[in-house]
């Protein structure tokens, strides 16, 4: 039984990459021997913290890596985020042991960070949909925090040293879609050294779930998440009788919660994962205006897990998780056709038949051995 070493730096707040990493061990412990190594950055001291910064590693996070190492011998190092308390100091230690590494990226944020000038978009106003940042007027430097000069310049550092690990260091990369996988190869990275691993989704046992009178979007609550479209796009709707719950946190939420002052809108605030699913399970459809490529979307997989329809934007590969010519994607660029998706959720049998259909395509390319073959033969080529 191989020996894998899972390495990743948890969020603040727990999102979809945390959710999806806690899921893939449970995945891959059915098969392998499986020890997982969790760094934080919640609680960090802040001189410790400068100087992991200026160093590109942080020494106690590479102690600890160097100690699970010795002790428990791994086969290969499978790693997910490492910004910032695990650093890229780990990528060092496993290379001086001579350790076969995976990376796998959840997003496509390290082709925004890898310089210090402005990576993203061409023109004022447009928000990146690598990254979700705005470019400002007569913008030059890569502030990819726009509070901070300072933490933008050492995010970008890493940034750039990190695009060159992945580049020359990693043995292998992983990705959740086909698109991710080509956006790669025109970056000029091997293509020989990239596979499309998605990440596992529990599928619930056929249930005959009541869905109730509301829809759902969970996730973060900010601009590039496409929050105003969402809610103007709901409300333009003939859905009078349905209500609109927003679950999560994030920037735009407060401003959100005043502009939008109607009982067709709940703001649910932050909820547990167990919280989020159930709201979910009882939902007649979720949906999303996200701006941004995405990798996996984690609330769209989860709905279609439950037989519970998804609208989203054609954007990025979000597709690739859905059946061909998928009748509630919609142009991202026109919010009306939006509000026509949001429309057909008045057909009750209609919507139905396609909660159904997402199912059963989750299930054929998502269940677990087709996943675990995929990923034995990923690391019986390294």
């Amino acid at each position: 039984m191989k020996k894998i070493l899972v390495i990743h730096n948890t969020y603040r707040n727990m999102g979809g990459e945390d959710i999806a990493v806690t899921n893939e061990i449970k995945l891959l412990e059915r098969q392998y021997d499986v020890h997982t190594l969790y760094f934080s950055n919640k609680e960090v001291n802040f001189l410790s913290q400068i100087l992991s910064f200026l160093l590109n590693k942080d020494t106690s996070s590479m102690k600890i890596l160097t100690d699970t190492i010795n002790s428990f011998n791994p086969d290969l190092a499978y790693v997910h985020n490492t910004w910032f308390k695990a650093s890229l100091g780990v990528f060092k230690i496993l290379k001086s042991k001579n350790i076969k590494t995976i990376v796998k990226l959840h997003n496509f944020r390290y082709d925004c960070t890898k310089g210090y000038f402005i990576q993203c978009n061409k023109e004022k106003g447009q928000i990146c949909r690598k990254c979700g940042r705005e470019k400002f007027k007569f913008q030059i430097f890569n502030k990819y925090f726009t509070e901070s000069y300072l933490k933008s310049f050492l995010v970008n550092r890493y940034g750039k040293k990190y695009f060159q690990i992945l580049k020359k260091d990693i043995d292998r990369i992983l990705v959740l879609t086909k698109f991710h996988k080509n956006y790669l190869i025109n970056l000029g990275f091997k293509e020989e050294k990239i596979n499309v691993f998605q990440n596992y989704i529990q599928i619930e046992k056929d249930l005959s779930n009541v869905s109730e009178n509301y829809i759902v979007y969970a996730g973060r609550v900010s601009h590039e998440k496409g929050i105003a479209t969402l809610i103007e796009a709901f409300l333009a709707s003939n859905l009078k009788d349905t209500k609109l719950k927003i679950v999560g946190d994030g920037p735009y939420l407060n401003e959100a919660m005043n502009k939008y002052n109607t009982n067709l809108i709940e703001f649910c605030g932050q909820k547990s994962n167990y919280e989020t699913l159930e709201i979910i399970k009882k939902s007649k459809a979720v949906l999303t205006a996200t701006k941004l490529f995405e990798g996996q979307p984690t609330l769209l997989c989860e709905a279609s897990s439950f037989g519970v329809p998804s609208i989203f934007p054609d954007t990025g590969g979000i597709s690739e998780f859905f059946p061909s010519n998928y009748e509630l994607m919609y142009d991202r660029n026109e919010i009306r056709n939006l509000t026509e998706k949001i429309n057909l959720l008045e057909n009750n049998e209609y919507i139905e038949d396609i909660g159904i259909k997402n199912k059963e395509y989750l299930k054929s390319n998502l269940n677990e051995d087709r996943l675990i073959d995929i990923f034995n033969k990923i690391i019986n080529e390294l």
